[in-house]
């Protein structure tokens, strides 16, 4: 049965392919082709119901790791595979409770990304260097794994990694909207729970503190200076926040050692980080982890983004050598009063095989640098400015009339009442992007469990602005990479 749903997944990612590369094949071809699919109901209910065994709390979990060759002179290096139900203390056991904590967060997380993307500020930044102190140094190709937190009521997504020398293992939530790598601190006035110990810097040889003349302080948006030290502020839509001093330390993925990145050490933090110990982010500006090494990594990261429900994880990786072969490569469109997001080039969407009739308009961005699409994955549900949405969910309900509707959830007004089913056909859900490429998405990535009980709902929502988001639930399982140097985000081929 593994076989046959990997095999199902890819040839869906696949779709993306057809209209990209094909010389041969038509794109009223490759829209026929997928029009409908199956959809594995009581799978998806049993998933919900999904409790793997966590480990005990601060127990290490272990450092395998493999040392392969994928055929040409690069390395990559992957940690052992570990969801997220294994590392939090915190669970609900009711799914519904687990998903209305959720919407609840990913609410707050859209309102925080509007009042970002649609105030005057919106993210800016100086140009991308390698290292915050300006050192090189040769890295190769380097990764860690993507762990999910949506079973917990969170839509983040953890990577672990090394703090400090000798490297302090902590899980950490990475943010493709967020340019600064933080992580709590010793001493600690104010902190939330984590599943590690708090990081003490005491305890580094390699922790520098900043001073306020630095090139890495000077690039902060909110930097302060307290007794000569560089201190910095992020504050989050939802109330979150973190307050502390910058410092240069070493990152460890695996057996690879990343010396002198600017991070922040957290005295004061507060939010939803419940579980992790900071947040990596990975976003477009300076001062980003992928910023930071934009010399060593050439702009270049990949990940795939674990499928809910599982007991299985993704990955993250960092380096050209990440790319992959056969990926369908999007043009990525510059904001610049939004360097840290990563906009994409969304043409329309399709629903059975048929693009829905929207105007290319409703998701351009303006020369202004409002509307547009942003890949996140920090937002779970994709949103669509409300007219756009309305018409693409419209059409989703004109080709499921066959199917008994449910009350609306939540954000979700467009509901169903699967308990009786044992598999549904559904029409299938493409996005199309400029320069061609089509993806088609598995049928789990846009009809979601909201209980236990058979109701799934249509996993999109409407956006009070003219910001369309690219939520992680649509994401889920399909490899994504960047090439920040050339310009493009690519699907596939890869699954996960």
């Amino acid at each position: 049965m593994l076989v046959t749903l990997q095999t199902t997944l890819l040839l869906l990612v696949l779709g993306v392919l057809v209209a990209s590369t094909s010389t041969t094949t038509s794109t009223t071809a490759a829209t026929s082709y997928a029009a409908f699919q199956h959809f594995n109901v009581k799978e998806a209910i049993a998933s919900t119901k999904i409790q793997p065994p966590k480990i005990k709390a601060h127990e290490e979990i272990s450092d395998y790791t493999d040392h392969f060759s994928d055929g040409t002179d690069q390395q990559k290096w992957k940690l052992k595979l570990v969801h997220r139900d294994k590392i939090t203390s915190t669970h609900f056991s009711d799914h519904r409770r687990r998903f209305e904590a959720h919407m609840k967060r990913d609410a707050k997380r859209v309102a925080n990304l509007l009042h970002r993307l649609t105030g005057s500020g919106g993210g800016g930044g100086a140009a991308a260097t390698s290292t915050a102190d300006g050192v090189g140094y040769e890295v190769e190709d380097f990764g860690s794994d993507v762990v999910s937190g949506m079973d917990q009521g969170s839509g983040e997504y953890f990577v672990r990694i090394g703090v400090g020398s000798p490297p302090r293992s902590q899980y950490m939530v990475i943010d493709s909207g967020s340019d600064i790598v933080w992580v709590q601190c010793q001493p600690c006035n104010q902190c939330y729970r984590q599943t590690d110990p708090v990081f003490d810097p005491a305890s580094s040889a390699s922790f520098t503190g900043v001073s306020c003349g630095s090139s890495a302080c000077d690039r902060l948006e909110n930097a302060g200076c307290h007794s000569g030290r560089c201190g910095y502020e992020v504050s989050y839509g939802d109330g979150s926040y973190t307050k502390g001093t910058m410092a240069l330390e070493t990152l460890t993925f695996g057996h690879t050692a990343i010396r002198n990145v600017a991070i922040g050490c957290g005295h004061k933090n507060r939010g939803m980080f419940v579980g992790a110990a900071g947040l990596l982010g990975i976003g477009g500006g300076s001062m980003s982890l992928v910023g930071q090494l934009d010399g060593q990594t050439g702009s270049a990261f990949s990940y795939c983004l674990v499928s809910r429900g599982t007991e299985s994880s993704g990955s993250l990786e960092f380096g050209r050598g990440a790319l992959p072969v056969g990926a369908a490569w999007v043009p990525l469109v510059r904001n610049p009063r939004a360097r840290s997001f990563y906009y994409i080039g969304l043409l329309g969407v399709g629903i059975g095989g048929m693009r829905v009739p929207i105007s290319e308009d409703v998701f351009k961005l303006t020369q202004l640098g409002d509307g547009g699409v942003v890949m996140d994955t920090g937002t779970a549900v994709t949103r669509f400015p409300t007219a756009a949405y309305e018409a693409f969910r419209d059409a989703f309900v004109a080709e499921t009339a066959s199917l008994p509707r449910a009350n609306g959830v939540s954000i979700f007004d467009t509901c169903y009442d699967l308990n009786e089913f044992v598999s549904v056909r559904v029409p299938t859900v493409s996005f199309y992007f400029l320069s061609g490429p089509i993806l088609t998405l598995p049928a789990r990535n846009f009809l979601i469990p909201v209980d236990e009980m058979g109701t799934f709902c249509f996993a999109f929502a409407p956006s009070p602005s003219a910001l369309s988001i690219l939520g992680n639930i649509q994401q889920e399982g399909i490899q994504i990479s960047y090439d920040g140097a050339n310009g493009f985000v690519g699907f596939g081929p890869n699954v996960c």
